[in-house]
């Protein structure tokens, strides 16, 4: 068996083929990520519980499938993790809060039975900010980043951010209201795809704001992106919001076919930072030396639409809490009581005015897409922030706007979008591109993403952890 660190930074589809040929097993693949996880995350508290006991399980019986011929595709045996908003009856699920802690659900959420239908081994629940908002409950661990503690490891999908950046896992789930698989991807170096809204099922996941909630993996690659995608995509009769479109064979069909056409908003651009910019300039030079079209565009107001964000977002939390707050409000944290109590205030009247804004910026989205393929925007509209910068968050309503301007605009469209490692700040931390699509064009964001991949090697770094 290779040196337990070199299978840890593994890509999940080169694992699985290790696994599948039997030059490793899944016992000793999954025996080596715990001994990581009990070793390395006392400090990194990616997870919030450590299925140890029934991992070994699962992949001795992926094992055994395997020994008998049996292979289940390119997830059997292979260990990945949940976002702690995923019901599972093996582990509780307290959706980063303290409201719900030590809650056994009956039933799998559905992307959690697909997973172990197709051989995943789940490692555990992965930490996440309280009820998948900005802030981390004050009673519980926040989640570091891996390649500089000072820096912040992104928002809610934070610990499904540095597990497989630091090695905890060769996949994870995450979930995107505002930019929860975007921005900890790009805060912590790893690929996120965020599908077209109803690509995946919410059946048995704790919402946030239902209408702009996407479930979408999270690993070190478009590839393994698109495997897990593959796997969790689909209709599902329990959800009757998930779509009915047939879910490609994203694998199989990873190589570009013909030249995308790169939507660039230059106006847009020049209003990021110096390493943004930079960033994405790097990224143009890259794609161009690949021979794609770059397309001068104007997109809808951004900032303006990323502004109403958390209005939009706050009616529909008040109304999933409905039952807890104000009931038990002292078992919250300040920043999700906030954003309930906000939503409490906002007349009908208000709220149909911003259900207004949202389906016209939509419409505007979408005709974009008749003259492109893709639409050029970083991962995060901060490059790497300090966790003094984001200290500020909570006063300083400006900074979430800025930060949110390259990603809630795209959940509010429900449009599908793959962030990628581009690039290292001076201080030797990550910054992420994002490739966005058209609805349920994921098939070719993933293509574009791969192609950007194999030309670049951004993804294949990791942070230097010792163990």
């Amino acid at each position: 068996m290779p040196h337990p660190d070199d299978i840890a930074f593994l890509g999940l589809t080169d694992l699985a083929e290790l696994i599948r040929s039997r030059h490793v097993t899944s016992v000793q693949v999954t025996e080596a990520i715990l001994n990581r996880i009990y070793s390395l995350d006392t400090r990194l508290h990616s997870y919030a519980h450590i299925s140890g006991d029934n991992a070994l399980k699962a992949a001795a019986t992926a094992d055994s499938e395997l020994a008998r011929g049996h292979y289940r595709g390119p997830l059997h045996g292979v260990p990945v993790a949940v976002k702690d908003l995923c019901y599972t009856t093996d582990a509780p699920t307290a959706s980063g809060g303290t409201v719900h802690a030590g809650h056994m659900s009956t039933y799998d959420a559905t992307v959690v039975t697909r997973l172990r239908d197709a051989g995943a081994v789940i490692m555990g629940k992965l930490a996440m900010t309280e009820g998948a908002f900005t802030g981390h409950h004050p009673s519980l661990p926040t989640p570091v980043n891996p390649w500089d503690e000072d820096t912040w490891s992104g928002v809610s999908s934070s610990g499904s951010g540095v597990a497989p950046a630091a090695g905890l896992c060769f996949g994870a789930l995450g979930t995107d209201t505002g930019g929860s698989i975007r921005l900890p991807s790009a805060a912590n170096g790893v690929t996120g795809m965020k599908p077209t809204w109803g690509r995946v099922s919410r059946h048995g996941i704790t919402a946030l704001a239902a209408s702009m909630d996407h479930i979408g993996p999270m690993a070190r690659s478009a590839i393994d992106c698109a495997a897990i995608l593959e796997v969790i995509a689909g209709q599902d009769l329990c959800d009757p919001t998930s779509s009915v479109v047939p879910v490609p064979h994203y694998v199989r069909e990873i190589e570009l076919r013909q030249v995308p056409r790169l939507g660039v908003d230059r106006e847009l651009m020049s209003t990021f930072d110096d390493p943004t910019r930079t960033m994405l300039e790097d990224v143009l030079d890259t794609v161009r030396s690949l021979g794609w079209s770059i397309v001068d565009i104007n997109t809808p107001d951004l900032p303006a639409i990323a502004e109403q964000w958390v209005r939009m977002c706050s009616v529909e939390t008040a109304y999933e809490h409905k039952d807890t707050f104000p009931g038990r409000e002292s078992e919250y944290g300040p920043d999700l009581a906030n954003l309930i109590t906000l939503g409490q205030s906002i007349s009908g009247v208000e709220y149909q005015d911003l259900l207004e804004q949202r389906r016209a910026f939509t419409g505007r989205m979408h005709r974009l897409f008749t003259a492109i393929d893709l639409l050029l925007l970083p991962g995060t509209g901060i490059a790497s922030p300090t966790l003094t910068q984001m200290s500020n968050l909570e006063s300083d309503p400006s900074l979430l706007g800025a930060l949110l301007t390259p990603t809630a605009p795209i959940d509010i469209a429900g449009l599908p979008a793959l962030t990628m490692p581009a690039g290292f700040t001076d201080r030797g931390t990550p910054l992420g591109v994002q490739f966005v699509g058209a609805a349920f064009a994921e098939q070719v964001i993933l293509q574009a993403g791969h192609a950007f991949q194999r030309a670049t090697e951004f993804h294949l770094r990791h942070p230097n952890l010792a163990t």
